[in-house]
């Protein structure tokens, strides 16, 4: 932390700005609330999303339904509503009727790893803070529970009468205390690791040097990383639902969490109680096996390709239901992505037109497919290039379900509440700038069109942002680019050509002020 705040104050004396300047900044502080990330003030389009979400409930007599579908690993341009789907061998129909029948973000950011981002949704907060900075792998040693003292979505949501449930991967901690079912949903069934972390001890064809060498196997086993589907509740054990046994268990796994959350909607429709359902898919994280019902169902008949086209499918199967139960009109539907595509596992993996991808602060890596869709809710074909974080899930979810007043006030929240920007016809964001974190490393700021870097992780060779890459610190000045003229960053503008490379330097300062007030936790991974 020393080292970040040594490295912005000398980036503020470069430009020669005072403490006391004010950022060039829409977003004002929240009044009595300086935990809070400010926001820009936006109170005619809040007026009119609070009318709405009043006129729902008179008309439902419920509070709102909740439903996130998150892929793993999707990249940008995947989805065939952001110029990907058949056009690179994976139509998505899906996917692209929601997108034009609701509102298609192309400034959505998650956080660089899954990890991260699925903490951050969960908490509303920039996983420096928590201390989840990074995937928990096998063979980790956890100085402590990270979720011991954090307040989760689904417990604040769960003490508002939802039924709270998740449905597949879930990969933020699999110790005792950091379970799904110990920090807040009611049900799980799924997986706790990646697709990779289980299938790579069966594989003899990608890895025959680990699988075909007991020694190796032996002490690999000897991590013992979750690799069985799992299944708990609230308050009782969580037991092993089926032993993975071989790829064909994980081939299949997304059509059991399918068949699993179909299971769920049909309850909560007759319960008539409000829900939120995280249905976190396990693909199309690699390795990728097709199912047998979608091999070769894409035009390209690539595995990843073929996951693409079943992931689409599974999304529209879990829609109709909710709309034959009659959920629809009642129920908040957003899809994204945990972050960008990984790279390194081509030809196994996705697509993104940006520089970049998972496991860097480049817009490659943190720039994901969100669509929000709500029928009669939501105008049909909006597009917006305005910022979303997918942090804001968090506060965003608390307003729809008429608990924002529960959004803690002890630690400091980084999401914003986007209610207004989703639901309003015209809506703006109520966010001006996203800010990225590479693990422990304070690494960019987006603000408006401008993207700055104070950190970066680069690829030694095309495409290796993982496995053959290392990070580093720009020299004499942060880099400057401008995404409405440089979408890929191929070119600072810096300051020779602009003066907010001044101004976003101290909105970092800003930024790395709160953490002083509100130091971050280090759990063991990391910082």
């Amino acid at each position: 932390m020393k080292k970040i705040l040594f490295f912005l104050f000398l980036v503020i004396n470069l430009f020669k700005i005072e403490a006391q300047v004010t950022p060039l900044s829409k977003a004002k502080p929240i009044e009595g609330k300086e935990n809070l990330q400010p926001a820009i003030p936006n109170p005619a389009q809040d007026k009119i999303a609070a009318d709405m979400l009043a006129a729902l409930k008179k008309k439902t007599g419920k509070m709102p339904n909740i439903v996130w579908f998150v892929i793993d690993d999707m990249g940008f341009g995947d989805p065939g509503c952001y110029g990907g789907g058949a056009s690179i061998g994976a139509a998505t129909p899906n996917i692209d009727r929601l997108a034009k029948e609701g509102l298609k973000l192309t400034s959505t950011y998650s956080q660089p790893t899954c990890t991260p981002t699925r903490s951050a949704i969960l908490t509303g907060r920039i996983p420096y803070r928590t201390g989840l900075t990074r995937p928990i792998l096998a063979g980790d040693k956890l100085t402590k529970n990270p979720w011991a003292d954090e307040i989760s979505l689904p417990t604040l949501l769960s003490g508002a009468g939802y039924k709270t449930v998740l449905s597949g991967k879930w990969h933020v901690g699999e110790l005792e205390g950091m379970r799904p079912t110990e920090i807040g949903f009611d049900e799980w069934l799924g997986w706790y690791a990646a697709e990779k972390e289980i299938t790579q001890s069966f594989d003899k064809r990608r890895y025959p040097d680990l699988v075909l060498d007991t020694f190796k196997l032996a002490a690999y086993n000897k991590l013992d990383a979750g690799r069985d589907l799992m299944f708990g509740t609230k308050g009782g054990k969580i037991i092993t639902k089926k032993v993975t046994t071989s790829t064909d268990d994980i081939a299949e796994g997304d059509q059991t969490l399918k068949k699993y959350s179909l299971e769920k909607i049909k309850e909560f429709a007759k319960s008539g109680k409000p829900f939120f359902l995280e249905h976190a898919f396990m693909k199309v994280h690699a390795d990728n096996f097709a199912s047998k019902e979608f091999e070769g169902k894409s035009a390209s008949k690539y595995p990843y390709k073929d996951d693409v086209v079943e992931v689409d499918a599974i999304i529209g199967e879990l829609v109709a239901e909710l709309e034959k139960d009659g959920l629809l009109e009642n129920t908040f539907i957003f899809i994204t992505s945990d972050n960008g595509p990984q790279e390194d596992s081509w030809p196994d993996g996705g697509y993104t037109p940006f520089h970049g991808g998972k496991g860097t602060a480049w817009e490659g890596g943190t720039r994901v497919p969100g669509i929000a869709y709500w029928k009669g809710m939501i105008k049909p074909g909006r597009e917006s290039a305005e910022l979303f974080d997918l942090m804001d899930l968090f506060n965003t979810s608390l307003n729809i379900a008429g608990i924002s007043n529960k959004i803690p006030t002890d630690r400091y929240i980084d999401g914003i509440d986007q209610t207004s920007f989703l639901l309003a016809d015209n809506g703006l964001s109520n966010r001006d700038r996203v800010f990225t974190w590479v693990e422990g490393k304070f690494s960019s700021i987006r603000m408006f069109e401008y993207k700055e870097y104070f950190q970066f992780t680069n690829a030694e060779t095309d495409m290796m942002n993982i496995d053959y890459s290392y990070t580093g610190q720009p020299g004499l000045a942060p880099w400057l680019f401008n995404l409405y003229i440089d979408p890929k960053e191929r070119m600072p503008v810096g300051h020779r050509l602009n003066a907010w490379t001044a101004v976003m330097a101290a909105e970092a300062k800003g930024h790395a002020a709160t953490f002083k007030k509100y130091p971050p936790k280090d759990i063991g991974l990391g910082q």
